[in-house]
């Protein structure tokens, strides 16, 4: 499961079960930061944990400022300065301002499905938002917009997106769906966290360098399909962090996937016959990302069978190959490492990076 994910569905459950717990969720960062523009943190009473703002001491802090919050019943923000006098004398190079949005989890049970709600999108790849008014006269109020469908705690859907001569809150947190970082809306008075939905890669082939794209991409934050019609590859035991494992012909799998910007897709079988069909289906499909693993000498050969074929030549020259970013990899774990580093460079720096 997408750490995410798992995070929004743990506070779910805390919710239920009546645990104390408490979200710390990144607003502003200034400087280098040991921690992800849109790291989030769940933390309970009873010592558990899920996510992180960075870890050492600026992360032990916010746990004890988050639990705090849990006496006030308010939300509050706290900020942290990593400078010299924290970092001692190991002269490290990180340093900079981070303020961070801390809210309890205290309210109705509207506030378990919301949490489910959230969890259960990001795990379908369906895109969020998630508005937490910053004042809470009454306790709390948020409001989240999931596939069309909204849900609200308190007096969220009044407070945040009330009729007033304007767009609404969560309508102008839908361009954000690019970048995640979550952000303060000063004239709503709402901390606003849009939830992109994970991007998707799938893998065909599941052979070793498949299997081993697979484990690591999926800790990179993608949701990971493996495709291949032998199942004594492609199958949970060997791929245990795959979100889906399809055993069966590349044809009817490509019959039935639709490819946009958000999709990578990896030629990786165990034969240049395949590998060509792959490429010829999927090099207009619209996904934002097309690679082959290979040799220049084998992009040479299956790019001449594809032009032959009538493929165009300028299409081609959009399909990324040989894949990954050069490091010498020589080993299935090294190659996969390199080749997660270009799609992690892709995704967050874009195309031409």
């Amino acid at each position: 499961m997408n750490e995410r994910a798992a995070l929004w569905l743990a506070a779910a459950e805390a919710v239920e079960a009546g645990r104390a717990a408490a979200f710390a969720t990144v607003a502003r960062k200034r400087g280098s930061l040991p921690m992800a523009s849109d790291a989030k943190m769940l933390v309970t009473a009873d010592g558990g944990r899920w996510g992180t703002v960075g870890g050492g001491c600026t992360e032990a802090d916010v746990t004890a400022q988050a639990l705090a919050t849990l006496e006030t019943g308010k939300p509050e923000f706290v900020k942290h300065t990593l400078n010299a006098d924290l970092i001692g004398d190991l002269a490290l190079s990180c340093g900079g301002t981070v303020e961070l949005f801390v809210e309890p989890l205290v309210g109705p049970k509207e506030l378990a499905r919301l949490c489910r709600a959230v969890g259960q999108a990001i795990e379908r790849r369906l895109p969020a938002t998630v508005a937490t008014a910053l004042a809470w006269p009454n306790g709390p109020s948020k409001l989240a917009e999931v596939g069309g469908e909204r849900w609200a705690v308190g007096a969220g859907e009044r407070l945040l997106s009330s009729a007033r001569p304007r767009p609404t809150v969560l309508a102008r947190a839908r361009p954000a769906h690019r970048h995640t970082a979550a952000f303060v809306d000063e004239e709503a008075e709402a901390f606003i966290e849009p939830i992109r939905r994970l991007p998707r890669l799938t893998v065909f082939g599941a052979g070793h360098v498949g299997a081993e794209l697979a484990q690591l991409a999926a800790r990179a934050g993608f949701y990971v399909i493996v495709v291949d019609d032998r199942d004594e590859f492609a199958n949970r035991e060997r791929l245990p962090a795959a979100n889906e494992i399809v055993v069966e012909d590349f044809r009817g799998v490509l019959d039935r996937l639709v490819f946009d910007e958000d999709d990578y897709v990896i030629a990786a079988t165990r034969g240049h016959s395949f590998d060509a069909y792959i490429i010829e289906r999927t090099v207009g499909s619209g996904a934002g990302y097309v690679g082959m693993l290979g040799s220049k000498r084998k992009r040479a050969v299956i790019w001449r069978a594809l032009e032959a074929a009538g493929v165009d030549p300028k299409a081609l020259k959009r399909v990324r190959s040989p894949i990954g970013v050069d490091i010498g990899a020589d080993t299935q774990a090294e190659i996969a490492v390199s080749v997660v580093a270009e799609l992690v460079r892709l995704r967050r720096l874009g195309e031409g990076a």
